[in-house]
Formats: structure tokens, sequence, C-alpha cells
């Protein structure tokens, strides 16, 4: 059973960073040459920052590659997946958004707009990335595929700014573990890998232009910010704060660099290009929304659905839809959540459940192990201002940032990809200071830090054998051994991959029972409606059925019937 599985794989990752932590004390010299011959190749090539870099990227990409036997291209299994393949089909076929259907009742759907155009309500930066995988590669996933190689490569890039190069190799080579291979980052549409890129240089951009104003170094720093602003707005603008106070706490400290060198080296090149990402994203909005000052998030929110964002937001009335399964999913789902989190026992239900998936998904108790260590071996009387400045940023990053993620109302673990660097640089600086540790004249340190590196190794392997742990609809919390939940929707994508092979167009009316499950749908379309082998519809009832055959005469008309055991595919009655 998949949550047994993925309670075994808790087990043996806190069994063995707690053998590694007997053998530290007891054989601290274990494995000692074997270790070492390691470092010294790795020390070798992290000398080389551009080629380690270069390396951590491209075993990021060879090592989803080679899970594809086991877990292959994933099929889209929620709401969120399906818009951001419309945004990537769009972006594809050279277009930001899409003419409105004539028929576009019969496929409104969640997240969704069609007036005054038909696009996915999401920022841009995750579909394009998708785009450029569809158009070049052949299928959306690639470029999900290839924003893993970018997010672990600019992760070391950044690291190399904050510790020193081997240790900036080896978080880099963890983030590969642990984030491109079987988290939902790697095996779904969700996303989280381009906002932890974009995290990644802007963070990564800020001890360099600290230490010299580098006209490159200034355009990363743009680039990461325009990569937040179009992928996760709000938590791209919370974390970025920081940097933006730190970068004017250093141009009026005591030796700043001259106005026109930080005019000319850093808000010239910065500006200008975060100038043309404004521009581009206003026209994007305009194109979606009819506003450059509005959102596709913003539009779909005001006038489809009742929750706000924002906890200290009012919630709306539940809007009038056309379909039951949609209005039923605000009644049943949204409302009732949005009214328990704003008591209490809600609310401190909520701020709790978000810290446990914090924990689950970024850290679990071989991240938590050298963080721990670090705290418990620090020495008698050490105050805050003993830590070093840069440590101190991060952790008070971190800590604002977490500060402005308590007024989110929804939570996933990629809503805060931003802040994804944080962590790693953290947990490599615990590591660091750990590695010094001794006790009773025995390198305990030493080993501790050694066995964390083999430990994510051996994890990998055995989910490697093991096979993919998937969770249950709604149960689980992410963590780095969860792949997605593609397996639910497996018979939408079976009918999808059996009309695919037939001869002709066909039209699939979707008819759920009363029973139906809802956050799940399969109503989902191309950019291209009319120009889709396969297109999917609402039933609306024979009545309203009948414009929408009219419409489409001379494709073949089908009905599915999700909810029974197994989903059925038949012929539509005729009249």
């Amino acid at each position: 059973h998949p949550a047994a599985q993925r309670t075994m794989i808790y087990v043996i990752e806190l069994g063995m960073v707690v053998v590694a932590m007997l053998l530290a004390f007891s054989f601290p010299n274990v494995g000692s040459r074997w270790f070492e011959a390691i470092e010294r190749t790795l020390g070798k090539l992290a000398e080389k920052p551009r080629l380690a870099v270069a390396v951590t990227g491209l075993m990021a990409l060879a090592a989803r590659a080679a899970l594809l036997p086991i877990l292959p291209i994933p099929n889209p299994a929620f709401h969120d997946e399906f818009c951001y393949l419309l945004a990537a089909d769009t972006f594809a076929d050279g277009r930001l958004a899409n003419p409105s259907h004539p028929m576009w009742i019969h496929f409104e759907t969640h997240y969704v707009l069609w007036h005054p155009a038909y696009a996915s309500m999401f920022p841009p930066a995750q579909g394009l990335i998708m785009a450029f995988g569809q158009a070049v590669l052949g299928h959306p996933f690639w470029g999900v595929w290839l924003s893993l190689g970018l997010m672990c490569a600019a992760l070391t890039w950044m690291l190399q700014g904050w510790v020193p190069p081997k240790w900036a190799l080896l978080g880099g080579l963890l983030a590969v573990i642990r984030l491109a291979t079987f988290s939902y980052w790697a095996n779904s549409y969700w996303g989280g890998a381009v906002a932890a890129t974009g995290g990644a240089l802007m963070f990564g951009a800020l001890p360099r232009l600290k230490r010299s104003l580098c006209v490159i170094d200034a355009l990363l720093l743009g680039l990461g910010l325009a990569v937040l602003a179009n992928s996760r707005p709000y938590e791209g603008l919370v974390i970025s704060l920081p940097v933006f106070a730190a970068l004017i706490a250093w141009i009026l400290g005591k030796k700043p660099p001259s106005f026109r060198t930080v005019f000319r080296r850093l808000v010239l090149p910065a500006g200008l290009l975060l100038i043309g990402v404004a521009i581009f994203m206003g026209y994007n909005s305009w194109r979606v929304t009819g506003s450059p000052w509005r959102m596709g998030h913003q539009f779909y929110n005001a006038t489809h659905l009742a929750n706000p964002y924002f906890l200290w937001q009012t919630a709306r009335p539940v809007p009038t839809d056309h379909h039951d399964v949609t209005q039923d999913f605000y009644k049943t789902i949204e409302l009732p959540y949005w009214r328990r989190i704003h008591t209490p026992a809600g609310l401190l239900r909520l701020e709790g459940t978000r810290v446990i998936e914090l924990w689950t998904f970024y850290l679990l108790p071989l991240f938590t192990l050298p963080l721990l260590l670090a705290i418990a071996t620090l020495p008698y009387g050490f105050t805050w201002r003993q830590i070093s400045p840069d440590t101190r940023f991060l952790l008070l990053t971190v800590g604002f940032g977490l500060a402005g993620y308590a007024f989110e109302v929804y939570f996933n673990p990629h809503y805060v990809a931003p802040g994804t660097c944080l962590v790693y640089a953290l947990v490599l600086i615990a590591m660091r200071n750990v590695r010094n540790w001794h006790w009773c004249e025995r390198y305990v340190g030493l080993t501790i830090t050694r066995a964390v590196p083999l430990i994510a190794g051996v994890l990998l392997m055995l989910c490697a054998l093991w096979g993919p742990l998937r969770p249950p609809w709604q149960s689980e919390l992410w963590t780095w051994c969860s792949p997605g939940a593609s397996n639910l929707m497996s018979d939408r994508a079976r009918i999808l991959a059996q009309l695919q092979q037939e001869p002709g167009m066909h039209l699939v009316i979707v008819r759920y029972s009363a029973t139906h499950q809802l956050g799940l749908d399969w109503v989902y379309n191309r950019a291209d409606i009319d120009a889709s082998k396969v297109v999917w519809a609402r039933d609306m009832g024979r009545d309203q059925n009948r414009e929408l055959l009219k419409y489409f005469q001379g494709r073949r008309i089908w009905l599915a019937e999700p909810d029974l055991m197994p989903a059925r595919l038949s012929v539509y009655p005729a009249e």
C-alpha cells in the first residue's frame, strides 16, 4: 500500500540517521580512505566553478532520464497541471491567449478563463518552459525536465557565493537527489523548479554584487526577479524584499561604491531588463484579461472564486456557474475550508500543517540532523552576534519569508520554491560547523557530515529499486520521494490514448454521477479546440448537448462516464 510504503521510507531514513550517529560515536574513522578519495575527486571538480555548475545541471537531467522506465512521462491529474499544459500549448502555437470559443459553456472548467480570452489563469513562466519542451523536443514534459537541470545548476551557482566551492558542489548534488528524481517537481506539471531557479539566481547574485559590481551579476539578479514575478509573484516578492534591503544597506554603508558605479553596473542593466519584463507582463495580462494591470489569476479569483488568496481578505458569495460540479466544488470544499481556518483552532491547525509540510518536503530526518547538531554543539554563552553576517542574513530571510507565507490561504511546497536555495545554504553551513566537532578526541562531526550524502544516495537507490511511491489523493504530505498522482487520472489518459489511435475526429461528452469526487475533472482541452483530434465537453442534458453536436457535426461522438469502475467510454446514444 502506498501509505505503508511511504511510512517505511520514513522509518528507513530515520533508522539510517540513527545508525550514522551510533557509528560516528563508536567507529568515527569507518570508511575514511574511501571518503577521502571521493572528496579529493570532487574537490578538484569544485575548483572549477563553471564546470561544477554544468556537471550538476547535467546530472539532474541524466538522473531523471534514467528513471523513465519506472517513472514515465506523467499524465496530468490536478486542475493546476491541466492549466499549465493549456498555457504551454498556447505559447507553443505562438500566442499568449486564444479567442473565446462559441461553445465555451460546454468546456467551462477550473482555473481556465473564457472571457475576454481563452487562457490559463497562471503566470507564464512555467508554461513558457513547457512550451519550449513541446515545440522543440515534442512534449511539454521535456520542458519540466530541462527546468530540473537549470534549477540544480542555478542552485550550485548560488551556493558558490555563500559557501566554499566543495560545499556548493555537495549542495548541488544533494538537490539532484532530493528534488530532481522522485519529487513531484520532477514528475508533474505543477512546477517548483522554475521558481527555485529564479530564487537561486537572485540570491546568488547578491554576494557577488557586494564583492564586485559586475554587469553580468546585475543582469542575473534582474533575471531571477523576472522569473519569480512570472512564476510565484507573491512569494517571490516576499523573499526578494530582504535582498533589496541588503543591497540598499550596502550602498549606504560605511564604504559604499560611488553612485555612478552603482547606476552604471547595477541599476541600469537590471532596471532595463526589468522594464522589458514589465512591458511583457503588461502585454500578456492585456491579452489574457483585457487590462495590463490585472493578471490572470487576479481576474479569475475576482470573477470565479469564493475564497480569496489571503487570510485578511473577505470571502465572496459563491459564484454562479453553469455546471453543478464546479458549483458544488466551491460549496462543499472551498467555503467550508475557508470557514474552518477562520476559527482559532482551524488557524492553528493550518499553520501547524504548513510547518509539517515544509519539513516533510525540504528536510525530513536527514537534513534535520545537521541543523540540530549545529545548534546542540554551540559553545556555552554563544550569542546572536557571534553568528557570521551571511548566516544571520539567511536566517532572517527565512524567518521573514515564513512570516509572509503564513498569510496565504492555500499552501503546497512548490509555493515557497523561491526560497529553496536558502534551505540548502543553511543545511550546508550547519554541516560545515558540525564537521569540525570533536567528542572525546574523536572526529564525530566528520563522520556524520560524510554520512548525509551517503544516506541520500542509498535512499535514492532504494526508491529506484522499490518503485515509485504515489500518494493517495489528499491523504499524504509531499516528500522528496512523492512522484505525483498521475495514476489518479489513468482512466482519462487511457481513453485519450485510445481515441488518438482511432481514425477521424472525436467529441467526448463527460457525464459525472452524483457520487463524483469533486476536484478530479476530465474536461480540459488544448489551445485550439476546433483543431484538436479529441475534444472534451460537459454533459448538459440532451437539449443543450444538441447545439454542441450540431457545431461538431462530422466528429464521432462518445460518452465518458468517469465514476464507473473502471471508467467507461461508449458511443453517445443517438437521438
